[in-house]
């Protein structure tokens, strides 16, 4: 069965064989995304369809009941809000992680049906200062490029975008052009591994995005690299943008100073960029989560409209979503600033979307964006939330607020397919719907490219589609005759009714996003519908916008937009003196829900970490692998450091992904300020000040069991939990004395079994092993000072079926029998490769990364850890720049 990868915004096609509730994956070779490629965590999906951990049934509270009565609980609740309130007292919070038929029922409930703004989407933390450039520029949300200009362009730009650990697939696709001489620029503060693998890195001060791209476009000015034609033909507001530039030095050597960047680095890339007309200037979220992202994202497409550098091969800005329906969920409408169907709040759109959906009302005026949508909650004027398929209460920043937000709300009901999150946790209603697997609809992929998803399982237990739920939701609240669904084709094909409804051809003053052709789609042939990028016309898809020149503006031109260069919206002080910086990790997905299943994805980012600059981290006591504290005027977090000339001084870096469940005191979004750009809403994920200190333990250890485990209440200890195969390892320390340790062991203690017991009182030292019949049932190590022993040969002993004399003894003195064992990194994740492995292979003459995946498997998979192989042969080769 020929499907779509639920992960990333990249899109990939995956060619998926079920049994029961077991799969078989691998890429799907025909799918023009991918081409046959996974990553790392498309790789392990197999591993993350079983049941455990599902909610498969409707709850009220902790009572399991009918479907029936959650969703009257559900309409009632919100029309009674309605009815006292008002249609603006109640909102929904979704997720690009919705098909686009849930997405269009949602939305379409919302804004048409009870008449508010208030729906708004995760998606407003990763793309929403893109969504609001694109309109700016072009009149409308419109991505102009397409993958195979990746394979065309001589020059890629990544700004604020690590594709090789967020978008592998597309990176990997670069590997080819690459060889024939594509180079790549990455502007980071981080030294990430796309940017190790780059012929040039500006490690820019934190929020100077927008003086750099100023400077570009100045310096391009002055060395007439501009397409004065073009600009002529087809762009208004070139001379706008002139004189704003002027209001600043653009010397290279002032933009150098400002950015903190070297100046010959600095006139490098501007002389590259200026000499290579096939350029590609990727933008993520390095761009777009900031308090000036609108304005970062504005200065990137000013530079490729001055060029005329769009809608040719190779050539054009390129804004890469995170989600894999991201693209759907702004194409629908699911953001609280669009209408439906790229359409605004203006009287004729209105208007017309109503007639199209014969709705009683239609929401007059932008609802409220996701921040603003909590606050009114903590406020009181939002009293019923609807949240579906994400999870706020980690995501979210000042996410300590949120949760008090929805603590307080009146009415939470929740869509999910797991029974266990952090904002489950607040629900009064959860409602049991289909994971990946289950699905059956359509996703839109980064370059417009729709695609299926397909059922590879029948439905477990009670769960049902999202747009089901929906559409029974507003049947329950007296909306039936317009929610008539059947089948998700059926909301597909009035999908694509509204994008061709009223909306003359391209180029006749239309909208260009218009799926007319498939309006008419058939049951079968939307089963067998196959990849294609919209707007789709009667011959097939569309692969770049503008071609023409034309843009989705009232007079057809594209508008180049003036933008300044400012500060940070909080700067850092002698209090907080540090930049924190937050973000993703190569093999794990938003809140974990999903990639926590395959516990291969657990191996290369196994528990929280804060990366800090030696220059930092040394004054304040903080050595490699210590405990940390993460302080901001949020919250406080305690993470281990990773002590790295890959970051900036001044500036640290934590991973965005751990929740309650596995490391409620590593949560990074309780740290970040709710800072926000004035015009797209979206958050400042990359600039909160912070400092950090040392967490100063007095006891470590870890406990390793077949099942999760939580610290009972009253214990103060900082605690994570890392998936295995066969076991659960659990870290932990203490800043207390004996009697919490005691406490602990108390609380561990298990009364049936066989026991090993060694303890030495005088070091502080205590190791214990359950074993039940001849299987390890539990083990547990204490340490008040010293090292403990390497954990992968102990969870490995929890696989066994049998324990061993020789295993036993191990038990007991703390240690593997025989030959060290290699407790390095893993590089590898699909096929268990740890550092040293890959170092000795170096060591033995593997000189590239082809003959490390030769000798040892590594990077023979999916790929995605080539580029940090690729560091470590640099290491051995005593490349500093590529090595550290």
């Amino acid at each position: 069965m020929r499907t779509t990868c639920p992960y990333c915004g990249v899109g990939c096609g995956v060619a998926a064989q079920a049994r029961s509730r077991t799969l078989d994956v691998k890429g799907d070779a025909d799918h023009p995304a991918n081409l046959g490629r996974l990553c790392s965590k498309g790789a392990a999906l197999d591993k993350t369809v079983g049941l455990e951990g599902r909610l498969l049934h409707p709850m009220i509270g902790a009572r399991r009941v009918s479907w029936g009565e959650a969703i009257q609980r559900v309409a009632s609740r919100f029309a009674e809000t309605i009815a006292r309130h008002g249609p603006d007292s109640v909102a929904f919070y979704v997720s690009g992680q919705l098909l686009t038929e849930d997405y269009y029922a949602a939305n379409k409930l919302m804004k048409g049906f009870i008449g508010s703004g208030n729906i708004d989407t995760n998606s407003r933390l990763c793309m929403a200062s893109a969504v609001m450039a694109h309109k700016l520029a072009f009149g409308a949300d419109l991505v102009p490029g397409c993958y195979e200009d990746l394979d065309l362009a001589d020059l890629v730009v990544f700004s604020g975008h690590n594709a090789a650990w967020t978008h592998p697939v597309l990176y990997r696709r670069m590997e080819a052009a690459r060889a024939r001489g594509q180079r790549h620029v990455v502007i980071d503060p981080r030294r990430t591994d796309t940017a190790d693998a780059a012929e040039l890195h500006l490690a820019l001060a934190p929020q100077t995005d927008v003086r750099l791209w100023n400077g570009l476009l100045a310096d391009l000015i002055r060395r007439g690299a501009i397409d004065r034609a073009y600009v002529a033909a087809h762009v208004s507001g070139f001379a706008d943008v002139e004189a704003e530039l002027a209001q600043a030095d653009q010397s290279p050597a002032a933009v150098a100073a400002d950015c903190g960047v070297p100046l010959a680095d600095l006139e490098a890339f501007f002389r590259l960029f200026a000499e290579t007309p096939r350029t590609v200037s990727l933008f993520s979220m390095g761009a777009n989560q900031s308090s000036q992202g609108v304005a970062k994202g504005s200065a990137i497409l000013n530079v490729h409209l001055a060029t005329g550098r769009i809608g040719k091969p190779g050539a054009c800005p390129f804004s890469i979503t995170g989600q894999p329906n991201a693209m759907g969920g702004r194409e629908t409408g699911g953001m609280a600033t669009t209408l439906a169907g790229h359409m605004d709040f203006d009287e004729p759109a209105r208007a017309r979307v109503q007639r199209f959906w014969g709705s009683p009302t239609i929401a007059t005026a932008p609802g409220l964006k996701a921040i603003d949508m909590f606050d009114s909650i903590a406020a009181g004027r939002i009293k019923a939330l609807w949240v579906m398929a994400t999870n706020p209460a980690v995501s979210l920043p000042d996410a300590g607020r949120v949760r008090e937000a929805l603590a307080a709300c009146p009415f939470v009901a929740v869509s999910d397919c797991v029974a266990e999150t952090d904002t489950l946790a607040f629900a009064h209603v959860k409602l049991p719907a289909l994971a990946w697997g289950e699905k059956d609809g359509t996703v839109t992929n980064s370059e417009r490219r729709i695609s299926r998803q397909r059922r590879l399982f029948d439905p477990p237990g009670e769960a049902r589609a999202d747009w089901r739920i929906v559409s029974d939701v507003a049947t329950a609240m007296g909306f039936g005759d317009a929610f008539g669904w059947r089948t998700q084709a059926q909301v597909f094909r009035e999908w694509a009714r509204l994008t061709a409804y009223e909306n003359p051809e391209p180029g006749s003053g239309g909208r260009v996003l218009n799926l007319g052709p498939l309006a008419g789609v058939t049951p079968d042939a939307y089963d067998a519908l196959e990849p294609v990028q919209w707007p789709v016309t009667a011959g097939g898809g569309t692969p770049r916008l503008f071609t023409d020149g034309r843009y989705q503006t009232p007079d057809g031109r594209a508008r180049m937009v003036p933008v300044a260069a400012r500060g940070p919206a909080e700067a850092t002080s002698g209090v907080y003196p540090l930049s924190l910086n937050t973000g993703r990790v190569r093999d794990h997905w938003h809140t974990m829900t999903r990639t926590a299943l395959a516990p291969e994805l657990c191996r290369h980012a196994p528990e929280p970490y804060v990366e800090i600059h030696p220059a930092d981290a040394g004054p304040l006591g903080i050595g490699e692998g210590a405990l940390t504290r993460v302080q901001t005027s949020h919250g406080e977090a305690v993470a281990l450091a990773v002590l790295t000339d890959r970051q900036r001084p001044g500036s640290v870096f934590m991973p965005m992904h751990w929740t309650e469940a596995f490391a409620p005191q590593g949560r990074a979004n309780p740290l970040v300020a709710p800072k926000v750009d004035p015009r797209s809403g979206q958050p400042e994920f990359k600039h909160t000040p912070a400092r950090v200190r040392a967490y100063r333990e007095t006891w470590r250890g870890f406990f390793i069991a077949r099942d999760a485990w939580k610290p009972p209440a009253g214990l103060d200890l900082v605690w994570r939990r890392i998936p295995h195969a066969a076991c659960q390892l659990h870290e932990f320390a203490g800043r207390g004395d004996a009697g919490e340790r005691a406490a602990v062991q108390k609380a561990l203690t298990r009364k049936a079994g066989d026991v090993l017991r060694y303890e030495d009182l005088a070091a502080g030292s205590l190791r214990e092993a359950w074993i039940d019949g001849e299987r390890l049932e539990r083990v547990i190590f204490f340490t008040t000072a010293g090292l403990l022993p390497p954990r992968a040969w102990l969870a490995d002993l929890f696989a066994a079926d049998v324990l061993t004399a020789a295993d036993r003894t191990a038990l007991l003195i703390g240690r593997q029998p025989g030959q060290a064992m290699d407790a390095s990194p893993i590089v590898c994740a699909c096929r268990g490769v740890r550092a040293k492995r890959i170092e000795t292979a170096v060591a033995g003459g593997c000189a590239s990364v082809d003959a490390v995946g030769e000798a040892t498997g590594a990077g023979t998979s999916c790929g995605s850890c080539r580029p940090e192989i690729a560091r470590l042969i640099a290491a051995a080769k005593g490349d500093v720049r590529h090595a550290a």
